[in-house]
């Protein structure tokens, strides 16, 4: 190869020299002679057959051993050592290999700089986070701050607190420095008072001829102008005046001692005396304890307030209620107030000192403040007092005033209207016309919505049930209820179905309807019973499936509740002919004997029947009965047939609702022919045993009370007093009664004369606790604790601690008073366990019932029972029974009922077992 052709290959040139150099190369190597041998010089050699542990190691791809020139230059070297060309060529690969690893690893390093650039400007944009050492430096910061703020505002509670009792102690300390101050004051003007007294009275010397009067006539001074004249005979009428006054007052002889000497009726009439007012209020006019500017009422009320200072101090007893704090505090302040009285009016010569005016205004002022807060209690129960008297009247006007056949209301309606005019009088007179007329319009609309017709919610009337027209003449009866005439009495009604079924037989039916024109089927008192015949026909029904016999039970029950909706749609219409077509009996037994019989086909029928017959308010129940998809169908059984037996209270409430004026008048014939037919021609046993322990305790009675002088009408044993004791011995009483005690008039009521003894008892049980709180707490004993008796009503009466806890939780008991009262609640809580009466207490309270009870009921004339009603809530709340008088009404009102309508239907029955008795006293005499 020519020189000149290495000296052009220079650096800059040796891209466009690559393929040519590299060619020259391979035909260099191509063109070597195989067959000469090439010995390497020695130092070559030595280098060659080095051993491969002292070589050096492979670097890393990027070292220039394992790059392409180097092994380009090590195999040129091995191929054409020695000659220039290949040297150069070896050299240039060298130094392009390095040039171009080295270019490459600048952009890496290039390209790496821009991603941490982009890195560190991402980062940069990005918002902060919060680290969670940051976080806890802030929770922590906040929570110094907390406790901080906390441990600022104790200080400062701590610190008001202080500054509290600093000030009242700084107040106390300037009110007994004070009243130092006065009590000093008081005591010099009282020694000031004596000197000057002392001072006027000159005796007369012994040595003198004139008189004292004459004396003092020479010492008085001349008045100089007509100024000081006028002046002189203006202080002289005054005291003129003043001494007619006075002496006008003392000559009405109003003293303590007279006053207490002096009956409480002629103290109250000669307080009410006009002179006696006049009088007085002058007196109080010229000492400045009315102003002169005042109306004539405010005169009268202030007037009639001090004349209150001598009642409550001469008859104590019968102005106050009680002796509590409030009445002591009362008493008190009254005494001071006559004292101070009496030393300004002791001397009507003298004029009062300015101290001794000052002094008795204080003392009035006070007597004036308690005389209005006990008077403002006083009142309150007064008014309820008076309230629940008026409401009274106005129930029993509400009753009677529709009775215009037995003239009943032209009766009442005077006595009504006499008595609500006096309490009338007397509340407007108490709390102010507008107040009271704002009270009694609130309690009797109270009082009539409480006893006016409950309203059912929902709508009660069934879809199936036939409404009768308007321009019909009578209403159209269902065969169930079309004439109680007409009902066989002789035929009972099963005893299973009467045991399971909801509904009462027809003479109960009628017998409370005419007691209660408002009567409506209750479910409640046979549920329980009901429930366990269920279970009894359950366990039966499972042990006839369990023997083979289960076929007869599914005819039965079939046939039962096709009987039951039978009853509840109207004959002929399209559901009667779908109810007796598809619950056919005979089919339904033909299908049981073939085996054909599906529980969920009759079932689903009945799902799909129970809604188009239901009222509206039963549509819960009978849905609920449609997603019960119980396998069991015994219990599916029972379930439906308690729903159909809904449906039969729901159809019945509605006939008795449509055709309760019809049933009503033929309500007393019915039971007449119902106790004939129970009766028979045997001998009232019980009812002749009632009537004689009731003729025995009505002649006692009036032997006690009046001896045995019976020329009056009203000390005669008359067969309605003793009916009436008879009645209220029955009903108002606590303790067990047996199977015999009830006499057979009087059997349909036998779950209501329970209900009403066991009502007695509570009655009884509350209120002797409540009393004796009252009377511990000195409270007023006719006080109305209605929210205490409501929650002891439903506790029971072996825990005296929740009778206590509900008496504590608003008024506060002392530790002594407490445990006294704990002791007695147990002893009364004993007796009403054991249904008797024992403590002194509750049979005080159980008399007081039994009195009260048989004075409205055995009243005869409209007079009598009005003024009975309306005096009942002052007799039942002076005897500790404020909290049940609207109860204790009620249950006059239904004993009433019960008594006219059994007199009524069993008249003749009771004029027989009158003669009876009679002729058995006769005899026995």
């Amino acid at each position: 190869m020519p020189h000149s052709d290495s000296s052009d290959l220079e650096p800059d040139s040796s891209h466009a020299l690559h393929p040519t150099i590299r060619e020259e190369v391979q035909d260099l190597m191509m063109s070597s002679d195989n067959d000469t041998v090439h010995v390497p010089p020695p130092h070559l050699a030595a280098r060659f057959s080095r051993s491969s542990n002292l070589r050096r190691k492979s670097s890393a791809t990027s070292s220039r051993r394992n790059s392409l020139s180097s092994h380009h230059s090590s195999r040129s070297s091995r191929s054409a050592h020695g000659g220039p060309c290949s040297t150069h060529i070896a050299q240039h690969l060298r130094r392009a290999s390095i040039i171009e690893t080295r270019k490459a690893r600048l952009a890496d390093r290039a390209a790496h700089a821009e991603q941490v650039r982009l890195r560190a400007a991402l980062a940069k944009a990005a918002p902060r986070a919060s680290t969670s050492s940051e976080e806890r430096a802030l929770a922590a910061k906040q929570a110094r701050e907390k406790f901080l703020a906390q441990v600022a505002a104790n200080c400062a509670e701590e610190v008001k607190r202080a500054k509290k009792v600093a000030e009242d102690t700084r107040e106390k300390k300037a009110a007994e420095h004070l009243k130092l101050k006065e009590d000093m004051i008081e005591r010099l003007a009282e020694a000031e008072k004596r000197r000057l007294l002392q001072q006027q009275i000159q005796r007369r010397p012994r040595t003198a001829t004139l008189p004292s009067v004459e004396e003092r006539k020479v010492l008085i001074r001349s008045p100089r102008n007509e100024s000081e004249a006028a002046k002189v005979i203006q202080k002289a009428w005054r005291n003129s005046k003043r001494r007619s006054i006075v002496s006008d007052f003392l000559e009405l002889g109003l003293t303590l001692e007279n006053i207490q000497k002096t009956s409480f009726e002629d103290v109250g009439s000669l307080l009410s005396q006009d002179k006696v007012l006049e009088t007085t209020t002058k007196v109080l006019r010229i000492y400045g304890l009315q102003d002169n500017d005042s109306d004539l009422t405010g005169e009268s009320t202030a007037t009639r307030t001090f004349l209150s200072a001598f009642l409550v101090l001469g008859h104590p007893a019968q102005v106050l209620s009680q002796e509590g704090e409030q009445e002591k505090d009362l008493i008190e302040k009254a005494k001071n107030a006559l004292l101070c009285f009496d030393t300004v009016v002791v001397n009507p010569s003298l004029s009062p000192s300015a101290n001794q005016l000052e002094l008795l205004s204080d003392a009035y002022t006070s007597f004036q403040t308690a005389f209005t807060a006990w008077k403002d209690r006083d009142s309150s129960v007064l008014l309820d007092t008076m309230l629940a008297q008026f409401v009274e009247l106005d129930a029993i006007w509400q009753t009677v005033k529709n009775d215009k056949e037995g003239l009943v209301s032209e009766d009442y309606r005077e006595g009504i209207q006499h008595n609500q005019t006096l309490l009338l009088v007397r509340l407007k007179r108490l709390a102010g016309p507008d107040r009271a007329m704002k009270m009694i319009t609130a309690a009797v609309r109270k009082s009539r919505k409480a006893k006016g017709k409950k309203e059912p919610v929902g709508d009660v009337r069934p879809r199936a049930a036939s409404i009768p027209s308007a321009d019909a003449t009578a209403p159209t009866l269902t065969p169930m209820e079309a004439s109680v005439s007409d009902i066989d009495v002789d035929t009972p009604e099963p005893g299973n179905r009467k045991a399971t079924s909801l509904l009462p037989d027809n003479r109960t039916i009628m017998h409370e309807l005419a007691i209660n024109k408002e009567y409506r089927i209750d479910t409640k008192p046979k549920m329980d019973m009901r429930e366990n015949a269920i279970q009894a026909v359950s366990a039966n029904m499972r042990q006839g499936f369990e023997s083979g016999h289960g076929d007869l039970f599914i005819v039965a029950m079939a046939e039962t509740i096709r009987e039951k909706l039978l009853s509840l749609v109207v004959p002929g219409k399209s559901l009667h002919t779908l109810i007796s077509d598809s619950l056919d009996t005979e089919m339904i037994a033909n299908q049981v004997k073939m085996g054909a019989f599906s529980y969920q086909q009759f079932f689903t029928f009945m799902n799909s029947l129970l809604p188009k017959i239901c009222a509206p308010v039963r549509d819960a129940e009978v849905k609920a009965l449609a997603d019960d998809q119980t396998e069991d169908p015994i219990e599916r059984l029972a379930k439906l047939n308690y729903v159909v037996d809904l449906l039969s209270v729901d159809h019945a409430n509605f006939s008795l609702q449509m055709n309760a004026p019809l049933l009503i008048k033929e309500a007393i014939g019915y039971e007449q022919r119902c106790f004939a037919n129970t009766v028979g021609g045997q001998t009232l046993k019980r009812t002749s045993k009632w009537w004689s322990e009731a003729k025995r305790k009505t002649e006692e009675e009036i032997v006690r009370r009046s001896g045995r002088d019976q020329s009056t009408p009203a000390n005669r044993a008359t067969s309605d007093k003793i009916y009436i004791q008879g009645l209220v011995d029955l009903a108002i009483g606590v303790t067990e009664w047996r199977e015999v005690d009830i006499p057979e008039t009087l059997e349909l009521d036998r779950s209501r004369i329970s209900r009403m003894r066991v009502d007695i008892l509570h009655m009884v049980v509350i209120s002797a606790i409540l009393l004796t709180a009252k009377n511990l707490m000195r409270r007023d004993v006719r006080s109305q604790w209605k929210e205490q008796a409501q929650r002891m009503w439903d506790l029971p009466f072996t825990d005296g601690q929740a009778f206590i806890a509900a008496i504590e939780s608003r008024y506060a008991l002392p530790p002594n008073t407490k445990t006294q009262l704990s002791g007695t609640t147990e002893r009364i809580l004993l007796d009403g366990r054991n249904r008797q009466v024992s403590h002194p207490v509750v049979k005080v309270l159980l008399q007081k019932i039994k009195a009260h009870v048989y004075t409205r009921l055995s009243a005869s004339s409209a007079d009598e029972r009005v003024k009975a009603a309306s005096s009942a809530s002052q007799v039942l709340s002076s005897g500790g029974l404020a909290e049940f008088v609207v109860q204790i009404g009620a249950m006059v009102d239904e004993l009433q009922r019960v008594a006219d309508v059994d007199r009524e239907a069993h008249g003749k029955w009771y004029d027989d077992v009158i003669k009876a008795v009679n002729q058995e006293d006769v005899s026995g005499a």
